[in-house]
């Protein structure tokens, strides 16, 4: 490759990385608007449980997420690791919820902004599926 493609090429890779982490957060976003519904409907006192309502909603959002990725064909594990980087903050904060020393809006909080730092590593971790 010659210097004068590189940063076209490296742009058109770094475009693609964004695109892509975009299209994920649409994609969790769809995810918990279609799908709260069924679980008010399905669990009716699910907002009285903090823990449930965590791991219902990294559900949500790995659900919708999955879903575009597979019509975007992604493979499996791909997957898997993006729903894990869904999880991952919730698991790590729920303990901290558990023994009183976060408060609900806490967990829900952190869990909701430490997706996206998560989902990036997951992304970064397979760069060259991604596009960076």
């Amino acid at each position: 490759m010659n210097h004068t493609t590189e940063p076209k090429t490296r742009n058109r890779a770094v475009l693609h990385f964004i695109r892509h982490a975009v299209e994920m957060l649409i994609a969790m976003v769809a995810g918990m608007i279609v799908l709260e519904p069924v679980w008010s409907f399905l669990w009716p006192g699910l907002a009285g449980n903090v823990t449930a309502s965590a791991l219902v909603m990294a559900t949500n959002m790995s659900l919708g997420m999955a879903l575009w990725m597979r019509i975007r064909r992604h493979g499996w594990a791909s997957i898997a690791e993006m729903s894990a980087a869904m999880y991952l903050p919730y698991v790590l904060f729920l303990p901290f919820f558990w023994t009183g020393l976060v408060s609900g809006t806490t967990l829900m909080t952190a869990g909701h902004v430490l997706m996206v730092p998560a989902m990036l590593a997951a992304m970064v971790r397979r760069r060259a599926e991604y596009g960076a």
